[in-house]
């Protein structure tokens, strides 16, 4: 690969982890507009992540500590929210589990 064909590259790469973290705004207003009220869908977390991702590679790549700082900081913003509903799930599949140490519930 050329040095042209590189940069070609790079800008492909850079405007692909754009258009995915750009998705993300699409699926959640068309889930919104389904449910007829303000919904944040699972897919919004992952394609916020993944986009997130690939720009902050990206940036990497430009050396622009801006953008690296940006992408970075959502992407533990991104992975806690993902990781929140994990639990709520597993929360929900045993509510009679208790959160506390030796079985022991809050009264």
């Amino acid at each position: 690969m050329n040095s042209e064909e590189v940069g070609y590259f790079w800008l492909a790469f850079g405007f692909a982890g754009q258009a995915m973290f750009t998705a993300r705004f699409l699926v959640q207003w068309l889930k919104s507009e389904k449910e007829g009220r303000s919904v944040v869908p699972l897919a919004f977390w992952y394609l916020s992540l993944a986009g997130s991702t690939l720009l902050l590679i990206y940036a990497c790549y430009r050396q622009d500590p801006v953008f690296m700082v940006g992408q970075s900081t959502g992407s533990f913003i991104y992975l806690r929210n993902l990781y929140l509903i994990q639990k709520e799930k597993a929360d929900r599949a045993n509510p009679t589990a208790s959160p506390l140490p030796g079985g022991v519930r809050p009264r």
